[in-house]
């Protein structure tokens, strides 16, 4: 009887919240630069395209303008001490969220979750032949047999779907960000998938530095983050703001039902 692979690849799913939360936040053990902004000279016209609002105003600004979002695409390039893990996942506030998450250079997880009940999870070879590596060989041939291709389906309660969700959620991802946090720099303008933004910058412990890259036209949303040293560096991406998210339930054919 093949075995439905069951393990969550959790520890990826941590790493991408600790990027997340990098920037300005205590989680994941980040803790923000106690010295204070030097106050601004007097000046006759605010210079940048956020006139005299600090760096920290800025950023609690973008962050609160991103969670309001009601939808958006999240882009993650991770380079975590185990393995490099990345996702690309559409989410809204209505709870729909699609998209992939591979960790290393070829395990993948597709995900869909279209309502509040179940999520669907299609797992590539190489990632079902990792689940079941202890089984004999015609266990993991009959699982790769029974499940490549098709949707595995859970309950969204399930706690092992629940660790995976974690990345569909816009305000876990967002959650730990400190209002308020100090010593934030202001940086250059640049621009970001062709879209004018400006960079601010926070230093953290260990020679870790975050970035992030916040639009100057229409809504200031957060469009980068970057994280370079310490033991998690990475790039996380935020687009496509507003945009329908495409989840929709797989054909009955193609799911599998580990409940059933």
């Amino acid at each position: 009887m093949p075995v439905h692979p069951r393990t969550r690849p959790t520890a990826a799913v941590a790493a991408v919240l600790c990027a997340a939360l990098a920037f300005g936040a205590t989680a994941c053990g980040s803790t923000t630069d106690d010295a204070k902004p030097t106050k601004p000279t007097q000046a006759t016209k605010p210079a940048g395209p956020f006139g005299d609002l600090t760096g920290s105003q800025i950023v609690d600004k973008a962050f609160a303008a991103t969670k309001s979002a009601k939808s958006l695409t999240v882009d993650v390039d991770l380079k975590t001490a185990d393995d490099p893990t990345k996702a690309y996942l559409s989410l809204d506030g209505q709870g729909r969220c699609a998209g992939t998450l591979t960790m290393g250079v070829d395990r993948t997880t597709e995900l869909i979750k279209a309502d509040d009940k179940n999520v669907y999870l299609r797992f590539d070879e190489a990632f079902l032949r990792e689940q079941v590596k202890d089984e004999s060989q015609e266990v993991q041939d009959a699982t790769v047999k029974e499940l490549r291709g098709r949707w595995v389906k859970t309950p969204a309660s399930d706690p092992d779907s629940e660790d995976m969700l974690a990345l569909c959620d816009l305000d876990g991802l967002l959650s730990g960000f400190e209002q308020g946090a100090s010593g934030i720099a202001k940086g250059k303008e640049t621009t970001i998938d062709g879209q004018s933004a400006l960079a601010l910058t926070e230093p953290g412990t260990g020679g870790e530095t975050s970035t992030v890259y916040v639009a100057t036209k229409g809504t200031p949303y957060v469009l980068r983050i970057v994280t370079k040293g310490g033991e998690e560096p990475g790039t996380l991406t935020f687009s496509k703001y507003g945009k329908p998210v495409a989840a929709k339930v797989p054909a009955a054919k193609d799911i599998v039902d580990v409940e059933s």
